[in-house]
Parts: C-alpha cells; structure tokens; sequence
C-alpha cells in the first residue's frame, strides 16, 4: 500500500509540471493560471462559508494577512515562473529539477537568517544538487538553440520564491491548518492571475478542447491529487520520506515530458539527473531524526524544515 501510495503522489505532483506543458501550447500562463484557480478558489471559498470550521477561529486579519503573502509568494510567484518558463521553452523536467533543489537552498540558508545550525552534510548534498541542476540545465539549454539564456533563470526566481515563502512561515507563531492555507492561498492567487489576466487582455479561453483538458488535469492531477496526497503521504511516512520522494520528481518528469513532447533527454541529462537526486541521499544520510506526522504547516515549508532536521543541534 505504502509502495503504491508512494508512485501515486509522485506522478500526481511531477503531473503539474507537465500539464503546464500541454497548457502553455494553447494559451499564455496568466490565461491558464486564471481559470486553474478561479473555478478552484470559488468552491473553497463557498466550502469556507458553509463549513465555518474550527480551523478559523481564533485567526486575526493580521494571520489571514501573512498567509495572503505566504500564498502571494508560495503559489502565485512560484508557478507563474514555472508556467512562463515552460512557455519560453525550457523543459519541464529541467523546470522540475531547478524546482527540487528548493529544500536544499532552504536548509543552507536557515543558519544565516534562522541561526539554525546547518551541517557539513548539508552544504554538500546543496554542492551536489547544484552541481546536478547545472549539467541538466547546460544540456537543455544545448538542446534547445532557440532559447534565450536567460529564460533559465526564471524558475530560479521561483524557487527562491518558495525559499522567501520558507521563512515567512517559520516566522509564525500562529498554527494554520491546510485547510485554511489552502483556502487563502487559492483564493489569493485566484485574485492575482484574474487580475493580471484582465489587465492584459488574456482573460479569455482559448476554444481549443486541449486547454479545458489541461485545466481539468491541473485541477485534479496536480491539486486535488499532487497537494491532497502530499498530506496522505505525511501522515504514513513523515517529513523526512516525504522530502525524499520529492527529488524523484525531476527524473519523473524528465522522462514524461521526453515521452509526450518529445523534450532532449541526453546522456548528460541523465547524469545530471542521477547527481542531483544523489544530493538527497548525502543529505538523508545517517538519518536518525524522527519522522514527524503532525505538521500542518505548507508543503515548501516542510521539505525546508525536513532538511535542517537533519542538524544534529535539533536531534
């Protein structure tokens, strides 16, 4: 059951990286982000209103407010680069790879700005996940002659967009359940892309049959499916398993988007690849920290948190 639930959730997270593929071929990132989001927001909201749970009292304006920007950075920034440099042409597995070594910067940069003790273990799965990240990208970018050198940088923007969003939330002393983060944070980026979207005249669908059926599989795949099994797998494996299984994603992806849309998958990818998802076993090695299953704080904010338990100060 563990072994299934396992390929599950990660098929069901690298999907997203894949569905903003399929979707940037009939319509630009805000169009598609909008009405991933408005549909979703909208039932959330209302569910909010119905339920009245719990889970929101006690929040002030000012938790709601911190978790408006927690989602603001988190959800809106980070998969606006995602998507646009998908659309640019850089692929969704070297997207996903830039996207993975996220716990890794997280947990270098908690002793400068947490004053977290960070081990010898850590910088160098970050040295090698880095090193990783530069042989596929160089490949990549090899491969696609068209694109511009720049566009790689874009998903580095939105990882250390998750970084910010990190730290935000470790900053917190206020508990938020998923239900409530998830609620705000849709309902924030619903506002932000709709928004965006109008401003710039690509609030409109295209008539494709394609792009429904990629917000159909962003919605269910890649949300429901990525984000709800997230919390499933938390609860059977804890933190550390969980960020484990978050380095396959880059393989995963490479190999599905090679598949489908037919994406350069060299040897030196593969090497890249292999290096990068090696950082993750230098990290865990030796790993004698707990699992922890009763966090309920954001995904992004757990896989940082899951690499600096790896300090022998928080043992």
């Amino acid at each position: 059951m563990n072994f299934f639930l396992s390929v599950a959730f990660v098929l069901c997270w690298s999907s997203g990286f894949v569905g903003a593929k399929l979707g940037t071929q009939d319509a630009g990132a805000l169009t598609i982000l909008m009405w991933r989001f408005l549909p979703l927001a909208a039932v959330l909201a209302v569910a909010a209103a119905v339920r009245r749970r719990t889970a929101w009292q006690g929040l002030t304006s000012r938790d709601l407010g911190r978790q408006a920007v927690i989602g603001l950075l988190s959800q809106s920034g980070y998969l606006l680069t995602v998507y646009w440099a998908i659309q640019l042409g850089v692929s969704s597995g070297t997207t996903a790879l830039i996207d993975g070594t996220q716990p890794l910067v997280a947990g270098a940069l908690a002793g400068p700005l947490l004053r977290q003790y960070v081990s010898g273990r850590q910088w160098l799965g970050l040295c090698l996940g880095l090193v990783g990240v530069a042989l596929v990208t160089s490949a990549d970018a090899g491969a696609n002659g068209g694109v511009a050198w720049w566009t790689y940088l874009v998903p580095f923007a939105g990882m250390l967009s998750l970084v910010a969003a990190t730290f935000l939330e470790q900053r917190s002393r206020t508990q938020v359940t998923p239900t409530v983060s998830l609620t705000v944070h849709c309902v924030t980026s619903a506002l932000v892309f709709t928004g965006a979207a109008l401003a710039t005249g690509s609030a409109a669908p295209p008539a494709a049959s394609s792009f429904w059926i990629a917000i159909v599989w962003l919605v269910t795949l890649s949300t429901f499916g990525g984000y709800g099994l997230y919390w499933l797998a938390l609860q059977r494996f804890g933190v550390t398993r969980v960020n484990t299984l978050m380095f396959l994603m880059a393989p995963v992806t490479a190999v599905w988007g090679a598949l489908m849309f037919g994406e350069p998958f060299t040897a030196q990818t593969a090497v890249g690849l292999a290096i990068a998802v090696s950082a993750v076993a230098v990290v865990h090695a030796a790993d004698g920290s707990p699992a922890r299953s009763d966090d309920t704080t954001a995904p992004h904010v757990n896989l940082a948190r899951a690499v600096r338990e790896e300090s022998p100060s928080r043992r």
